[in-house]
């Protein structure tokens, strides 16, 4: 096994997620084997308690892991269903050693940071390495470990030396090291400055640690002279310098690292350059240079309670993203507060609440993504009952199916009080009940969480079209709340029709209106499988149906699918051939390239 280790250093938010994901990316297309690891040094289990405000959202794999966002990174990029093991945190290390200490595994010794947990830290990264995340045998080529936060952190520091410990035991042939770090523009003098990156450098090599690569941020590339500086002072030859300058959109990112010939300093340092081919990007490159091209906009409007901060929603973005490239269409997010659509607003703030309104009504569509406590909800459910009333496409995620039954029974069935368990837990009408499974005292970890299988139950719905004339999907789950099944023979009586269910068939997956040109609520979330190729099948839909482009994707969808098979597994299909139920890919750090309300480039 070759490791390849990404670290930050000067200040954060650099974008090594991206690096890391890039890179993988790029030693893929030499035709290597490629898995990836993401340490957090953080004391939280995972990621499952954390408000995303505080780190953006919280990414579900496979088996139920909660897990930083940068995961979804390496998923989207690299196309591998990756485990909760492959993401390392702080509380994980400690919880296992001090589990081990009281099973009396440490035979009486005093158990301390050195050596106890930096060795725990290496079984994990050597164990973790070894787990198969792209659907074939044994264990892949090469393993990227991305250690979260910057060089000189506290809490990272037993990891640093960790690291150090495993360079020194796995040798120089197995080991290569890319420090991605800040080189400023100062606009009073406009020159790159190179004194962040030295002490950066000087820091790491402090503690053991000796760069091989040098992957520096800047606003354009670096001039000759920085790079001979550069390697002077850090002891890296300047072939080895690779600058990562802004670019219109992240899966640029990649080719320049291809451009810059960083795949042989990679390949040199972990002795593969005689096994490994020449990066083939052709069907990276071409995404791209579509994405670059596109004009024609399709314009979403995003109703949440986090859109502050624009990586809460990361990977629902990248879904869009993903949807919209596919059918050529240049995204557009209209964000709308959810707050400021209600009543209460356009008392307090009428230029807020009339601006809210205004962004809603000039979307294309609507799309009202998973969330959690009772802010909000009442704009929320004013932006579905608008989607319903004038035939805007509309797409609710988890909560946001929630809030379609909430909006249709207090609407359509005339139960004003009508409400979830969760925001009113005296509600005479509950819509949405807590799971008799759920834990009242236990936060984290005790959700429905992972990849389920949802049964379709009405073979000519619109979802199952999508989906290719699927009979089942399998898609991931978050949630501790679910549609009341004692109500539905009441809501589908009035008009609403629930397609998609459990195996037990009294859990509700997935809702649609017939009456409705598209009108979708689905309780998982299939944002976390749609890949640059590969866009998800729901949010395929939304756009179409939010550019006109509806009928001829649901016949081409069931025209494929007829000569395939009839169900969807990990967003692939259970059988031969390939359907476009799940058609797209992306990245983290910042969501360059998509339009945020028309205003240009965000970031």
């Amino acid at each position: 096994m070759k490791y390849v280790l990404v670290t930050g250093g000067v200040v954060s938010g650099l974008g090594k997620g991206v690096t890391a994901s890039s890179i993988g990316l790029l030693l893929k297309s030499c035709g290597l084997r490629v898995t990836s690891i993401k340490i957090d040094p953080y004391l939280n289990t995972d990621a499952g308690t954390m408000s995303p405000f505080e780190h953006g959202e919280v990414f579900v794999l496979d088996d139920g892991g909660e897990v930083d966002l940068d995961l979804g990174n390496y998923e989207r990029f690299l196309d591998i269903t990756l485990t909760r093991d492959n993401n390392i945190t702080t509380g994980k290390i400690y919880q296992s050693v001090l589990e081990k200490e009281r099973k009396g595994e440490y035979l009486g010794k005093t158990v301390q940071v050195v050596p106890h947990i930096t060795d725990a830290i290496q079984e994990w990264i050597e164990r973790a390495a070894m787990i198969p995340v792209d659907g074939e045998e044994g264990p892949a080529d090469v393993c990227v470990i991305e250690l979260g936060g910057t060089i000189g952190d506290i809490e990272s520091m037993p990891f640093i030396e960790a690291l150090g410990q495993f360079s020194y035991r796995v040798g120089p042939g197995n080991f290569c090291l890319v420090h991605v770090s800040l080189v400023p523009v100062l606009n009073v003098v406009g020159e790159q400055k190179t004194k962040p990156t030295q002490h950066s450098v000087r820091g790491l090599r402090g503690l053991g640690l000796t760069p091989n690569i040098l992957a520096c941020r800047s606003t354009k590339a670096l001039d000759d002279n920085v790079k001979e500086k550069l390697s002077q002072f850090c002891h890296v030859p300047a072939e080895n310098i690779v600058t990562l300058y802004d670019v219109p959109n992240i899966w640029h990112i990649p080719l320049l690292l291809r451009d810059q010939k960083a795949h042989e300093a990679i390949l040199k340092g972990l002795n593969l350059l005689g096994t490994a081919r020449e990066p083939d990007l052709t069907e990276w490159t071409a995404r791209t240079k579509i994405y670059d091209m596109l004009h024609d906009p399709v314009k979403i409007a995003m109703v949440g309670k986090y859109v502050g901060l624009k990586d809460s929603y990361l990977s629902v973005l990248k879904a869009l993203l993903h949807a919209s490239v596919y059918h050529r269409k240049k995204l557009v997010v209209e964000w709308v507060e959810a707050s400021h659509l209600e009543d209460i607003t356009a008392e307090e703030d009428p230029e807020t609440f009339k601006a809210a309104w205004n962004h809603l009504k000039g979307a294309d569509g609507i799309l009202v993504p998973g969330g959690f406590g009772d802010r909000g909800v009442q704009g929320k459910i004013l932006a579905a009952k608008y989607a319903r009333e004038n035939n805007v496409p509309f797409l609710g995620i988890c909560l946001g199916m929630q809030i379609a039954v909430i909006e249709y029974a207090r609407s359509v069935l005339g139960l004003h009080n009508a409400n979830s368990a969760e925001f009113d837990p005296k509600t005479p009408n509950p819509c949405v009940i807590f799971m008799p499974e759920g834990s009242k005292t236990h936060m984290g970890g005790t959700m429905r969480l992972g990849t389920r299988r949802t049964y379709v139950k009405v073979p000519d719905c619109k979802s199952a079209k999508l989906y290719g004339d699927a009979t089942f999907v399998d898609e991931r789950h978050r949630h501790r709340y679910e549609v009341n099944p004692d109500m539905i023979s009441e809501l589908e009586s009035a008009g609403m029709s629930f397609v998609g269910r459990d195996e037990s068939g009294r859990r509700m997956e997935i809702v649609e209106l017939p009456s409705h040109p598209f009108y979708i609520g689905v309780q998982f979330h299939p944002e976390f499988k749609s890949r640059p190729g590969k866009p998800s099948a729901l949010f395929s839909g939304l756009i179409a149906a939010s550019c006109g482009q509806l009928d001829s994707l649901l016949n081409k969808s069931s025209h494929v699918s007829k000569a395939v098979g009839s169900g969807m597994s990990n967003g692939k299909p259970t059988y031969k051939g390939h359907l476009n139920g799940n058609y797209s890919n992306g990245l983290n750090g910042s969501v360059n390239g998509v339009y945020m309300n028309g205003n240009g480039v965000h970031h």
